[in-house]
């Protein structure tokens, strides 16, 4: 069994969602008025600070308006009410050399009981003791709230199941399967690597299935006995009943079904994707936080439907459920991470994703690790992806089910 091992610290989870202004602000440019920024410290044990949170830039203004923002408490101040929180304000310059605004400081407990017009004057540590000089502007407390978050292990405490979902690429372009150079050779009592792929991430998030029943598909194959080309099919062969019994069940239908089709075309995600996220919808209106999806992809290569997976996994995104693409092979996989959208949420046209829910990582980086590595690597997310989704909808979890543990082992 495959384990990375994480242990959420004990106390309430909070977050606090802020919108900060800026009022006659220093100006610093010989040309212009400022470009400020805002850099919210933590105070650390030694006394010392650490960055928590950088605002975007605002441009040529002395009375900015930064976007609200969200952060944890704890990743604020360490969920200590007392601890200093420092905040500096920045003109922002080209070169990465910032000019200082000036500073000031406040603490969650006096956050906690701020309304909306708070103000703070920003004090320039080189000129406080000059003759006449009183600040440097101020900022301003736009907006504030705070608001209790549940974690990821207490919804597992409370039950919630990980439901694993497989789809594996049966297209063309893998190679004749009886060809030793195919990525879906099996040959020599050695697995291929879309059998170590599923075996590592499969043998973390059984753990958190209770029955351990999992639903597993091909696309892209020709089937007998008609040979017309699916871009859904049961692994087991059995159109009604996909499920396998844990991850060596689907590792078993699928060395058996890859004798059975023909590899063939084109290579579309988005139907899997849309029949995953009904199983999520279905879920969420009986079960409430009883349930989250997870589909794991193995592919070899671009999607010949890029658009429509966009779609697919833009409207998915409100729903219980995270998707994992692994990329086999040594094919050029820089499209895909463009679904793989760290620090942006994906777009098609008008349409945005609610939350980001994809990770793509390409099997190659993997070769020379070991499977916990590569497990850790495409599961990091899914906590956070499970806690934002049920925060995010105002789901809580169930009281912690009895003979549960007080520490549970995170996918991540």
């Amino acid at each position: 069994m495959i384990i990375v091992q994480s242990q959420e610290q004990g106390g309430e989870q909070r977050t606090i969602l802020m919108t900060m202004k800026g009022v006659k602000l220093d100006k610093k440019d010989f040309f212009g008025k400022s470009d400020p920024f805002l850099e919210f410290h933590r105070e650390l044990l030694d006394g010392s600070y650490a960055l928590a949170h950088r605002t975007e830039v605002i441009k040529n203004t002395l009375n900015p308006s930064w976007k609200p923002f969200r952060i944890n408490a704890r990743r604020l101040a360490n969920n200590n009410p007392d601890a200093s929180i420092k905040i500096e304000c920045y003109d922002w310059n080209s070169s990465g050399t910032h000019d200082m605004i000036g500073i000031c400081y406040t603490s969650l407990a006096e956050l906690e009981q701020t309304r909306s017009g708070k103000t703070w004057a920003l004090v320039h540590p080189k000129k406080k003791e000059k003759r006449g000089y009183k600040h440097s502007g101020e900022i301003v407390l736009d907006h504030i709230e705070i608001k209790r978050e549940y974690t990821f292990v207490e919804y597992i405490q409370g039950g919630c199941e990980l439901n694993f979902v497989v789809g594996i690429d049966f297209t063309g372009s893998n190679g004749d399967p009886r060809d030793p150079s195919s990525l879906h050779y099996i040959g020599n009592n050695r697995p291929n690597q879309y059998m170590e792929a599923l075996s590592a991430v499969g043998n973390v998030i059984q753990d958190y299935d209770a029955d351990q029943l999992y639903p597993a598909f091909g696309f892209g194959a020709s089937l007998p006995p008609t040979w017309q080309v699916s871009h859904q099919f049961s692994l087991n062969g059995n159109p009604n009943y996909p499920d396998c019994q844990g991850v060596q069940g689907i590792l078993a239908a699928y060395q058996q079904c890859i004798h059975s089709v023909r590899l063939y075309g084109p290579t579309n995600a988005s139907p899997i994707i849309s029949s995953v996220a009904r199983m999520a919808r279905e879920s969420l209106q009986t079960s409430g936080a009883g349930k989250y999806f997870i589909l794991l992809m193995l592919t070899d290569g671009i999607l010949t439907d890029m658009s429509e997976t966009i779609n697919t996994i833009i409207e998915a995104s409100s729903l219980p459920m995270s998707v994992i693409i692994v990329g086999v092979g040594d094919a050029d996989f820089s499209d895909m991470e463009c679904l793989d959208a760290d620090g942006q949420l994906l777009r098609l046209g008008r349409k945005v994703a609610k939350r980001d829910i994809v990770q793509f990582v390409p099997f190659r980086d993997f070769k020379t690790t070991s499977p916990a590595h590569l497990a850790a690597t495409v599961l990091k997310e899914v906590p956070d992806q499970v806690v934002e989704f049920f925060n995010r909808t105002h789901i809580i979890p169930p009281p912690r089910l009895s003979g549960t543990q007080q520490h549970v082992e995170c996918p991540y």
